[in-house]
């Protein structure tokens, strides 16, 4: 990754959400300062945070206001080799508000003995909420685990099932 890396931070009901686009992609996302999203990128391009960053801002937005499918179609970029790959594709399948399991992300992913492969694909995932990690639960439907903490997760499955009004600022 070369040139820069242009970001900004949005206010949501679960906190401030960093986002980094770089050539025309989201690069990374998460409940975090900016610099911290950067510093996970381990990038040479430089940082410049910006007030907006056009469509990327406008669908995070919209997902926060109710449009839970807004982020759907925001093009992603994150380095990982192909399970991880098509690991984080089949999470963008998963509809917003609905959970699979570990396991059956490994299965939609292709590789359904991969389940470890499949925790480590969420762990990695550098585009949280848009690449939705936390529609991954473990088999019986425990949450598991969540970079930004299973408060968030739990306020993300509730907001996209249409059933919170709780601000956790």
């Amino acid at each position: 990754m070369t040139d820069t890396v242009h970001a900004t931070t949005l206010e949501t009901p679960v906190g401030r959400l960093a986002l980094l686009v770089h050539d025309g992609a989201l690069v990374a996302a998460g409940f975090t300062p900016v610099e911290d999203q950067f510093g996970r990128l381990r990038t040479t391009a430089s940082l410049r945070v910006v007030d907006d960053l056009g469509p990327f801002s406008l669908a995070l937005q919209a997902y926060f206001d109710g449009d839970v499918r807004a982020p759907d179609t925001l093009p992603v970029s994150q380095p990982g080799g192909s399970f991880r790959q098509a690991a984080w594709k089949a999470m963008r399948d998963v509809p917003p508000g609905e959970t699979i399991t570990y396991a059956e992300l490994a299965n939609r992913a292709g590789s359904p003995n991969a389940v470890r492969a499949a925790g480590s694909a969420c762990a990695l995932n550098l585009v949280a909420p848009i690449v939705p990690c936390h529609r991954i639960v473990r088999t019986g439907g425990g949450l598991g685990g969540y970079y930004y903490g299973l408060t968030t997760k739990e306020w993300l499955l509730a907001h996209e099932r249409g059933t919170t009004g709780l601000t956790l600022l």
